[in-house]
């Protein structure tokens, strides 16, 4: 049964998965989004200074300090974040775009300049000479990736059909470039802004209200266990046929990452409790501790291992695992195709899921507000994302030691198998020297 099982992954989905992690448009979207992310960090970052981890009742002196200058200098501090987070679905429009559109081998500059404009017409209609914001951020993510595709797949249209300006040779390619822009410019106008203006008039709404009205149950969906651990499977079957899931499923929650993040941020802005838990944070610091399969704690078992091979893989994991990298015990262990560890690298992740899910919902940890990068500490990365929630790093600390002794019956068995091999070897050595 286990054959069958493991041949079914690796004949029935490696090959789609392979697929899926080569098509073109989730790649783009995918690259848009890691694009936009240096704004994104910066952005969070900001937002842990302008709310303070402490109660407004706190006694601790250097809590009353930071709550009375984030008080003082609230709109100061909340700008950079304004210009950043707060407005991400524009970075991410002209990323995705410009990013199909290499994949298309096309101008991508001016697919990127062009997305952007699409974008704002629809999302940020200007009135009193100011542009509202409130699609620039998370609940704009799904408008902004199918901008960014349609404006490119446009001037991919267009480009096979030579409709266009024709200019002589002679004129510069930057001319000739922005001279290119201006058939898709109006095709634009002449084709979405009527379709939002007709909305706007007809229902009161703007079409990315619209879109985000019709993905809020998958939203709300996304953001439930069952989901999350369906997510957290697939993804390790995908690496144990030696695909990297975590890119695949990863670029497919992307959106849904930070939506949630920013529905998160805006309840803290108003006051309002965050509704949210299944943001990249959530999967970076408490289900995939170590990398995926969770394997921080298999790596301290190597340290300790009889197996020279386990023990050197240990030694050569461990800084990496502590920044939540670990190809070398993935594919030095192996762990790929290994039904030896197969369940415990699923079902660590998993139990870490569930166990982290459980605390979110009832209050023992703080839910994420702030994008951190992936390569924080696990510990640090879990309190840093909630807005030094100590409680959250101490929940990491724990769910290390869950995944330890998850692996540790397994890893007794593999740890067995190779030192009877090292065995074998080191006879075959002594007989031809002999």
């Amino acid at each position: 049964m286990s054959h069958a099982f493991f041949d079914f992954i690796e004949n029935k989905i490696s090959p789609i998965a392979a697929r899926a992690g080569t098509q073109r448009h989730i790649m783009a979207v995918r690259d848009g989004f890691i694009s936009a992310m240096p704004f994104m960090i910066v952005g969070s970052f900001l937002l842990v200074f302008a709310f303070p981890p402490f109660s407004p009742d706190t006694t601790f002196a250097f809590g009353q300090m930071w709550l009375a200058f984030s008080k003082n200098y609230f709109n100061e501090i909340m700008t950079p974040f304004n210009m950043s987070m707060g407005i991400m679905a524009c970075y991410i429009s002209a990323g995705i775009a410009y990013n199909l559109a290499q994949s298309y081998k096309i101008d991508a500059f001016p697919c990127a300049m062009l997305s952007l404009m699409t974008f704002l017409l629809i999302a940020a209609p200007m009135k009193d000479g100011s542009l509202p914001a409130s699609f620039m951020g998370g609940t704009g993510i799904f408008t902004t990736i199918i901008v960014g595709i349609y404006v490119t797949e446009l001037m991919r249209f267009l480009k096979e059909r030579n409709i266009g300006i024709k200019l002589p040779e002679q004129v510069p390619e930057k001319i000739r470039q922005s001279f290119n822009l201006l058939i898709p410019a109006l095709v634009v106008i002449c084709t979405i802004y009527p379709l939002n203006l007709f909305i706007q008039h007809q229902f009161g709404m703007l079409l990315p209200e619209v879109i985000m009205a019709v993905f809020k149950p998958l939203i709300s969906a996304a953001d439930s266990l069952p989901a999350i651990l369906f997510a957290v499977f697939l993804c390790h079957v995908l690496w144990f046929a030696g695909i990297h899931g975590a890119a695949i499923v990863g670029g497919i929650l992307q959106p849904f990452y930070l939506v949630n993040l920013g529905l998160n941020q805006d309840a803290l802005a108003a006051g309002q409790p965050l509704p949210h838990i299944f943001m990249e944070p959530f999967w970076s610091f408490f289900i995939v501790l170590g990398g995926s399969g969770a394997t921080l704690g298999l790596v301290l078992l190597y340290m300790r291992s009889k197996s020279a091979h386990l023990r050197s893989i240990g030694k050569l994991g461990i800084v990496p695992a502590v920044f939540n990298i670990n190809e070398p015990v993935i594919f030095g262990s192996p762990i790929v195709m290994n039904p030896v560890l197969f369940f415990p690298f699923v079902v660590a992740p998993m139990v870490n899921s569930t166990i982290a899910w459980f605390a979110s919902t009832s209050g023992l940890i703080g839910k994420v507000i702030s994008l951190v990068p992936w390569t924080a500490p696990a510990p640090i990365g879990a309190a840093w994302g909630a807005g030094w929630v100590m409680a959250n790093g101490l929940l990491v600390i724990a769910l290390i030691v869950v995944d330890l002794m998850i692996y540790l019956p397994f890893f007794k068995v593999y740890e067995k198998q190779l030192l009877a091999q090292e065995a074998e070897n080191e006879a075959a050595m002594n007989a031809e020297a002999a």
